[in-house]
């Protein structure tokens, strides 16, 4: 058995590749948006939207290796 109960290998392993291709997917958004000088967000301050689009970025990249570490073999 591993720490999910083993029939939730699978729900881990599709939770933690979303949050972390969601999180990537946003940090380069965020990266290029930023690097052209160009709003991350409409209607919202410029600096504010970068600051809080890199923290949920960064906070779903965590997420989702977080998600990956509670998979474990089962042997």
């Amino acid at each position: 058995m591993n720490a999910l109960g083993g029939t939730e290998t699978g729900p881990a392993v599709f939770a933690g590749t979303v949050f972390v291709l969601f999180g990537g997917a946003l940090l380069l958004w965020t990266a290029f948006r930023a690097r052209c000088r160009e709003p991350v967000a409409d209607g919202t301050p410029p600096v504010a939207s970068a600051v809080l689009a890199l923290a949920f970025g960064v906070g779903f990249l965590l997420l989702g290796v977080w998600c990956f570490t509670r998979i474990q073999g089962t042997s």
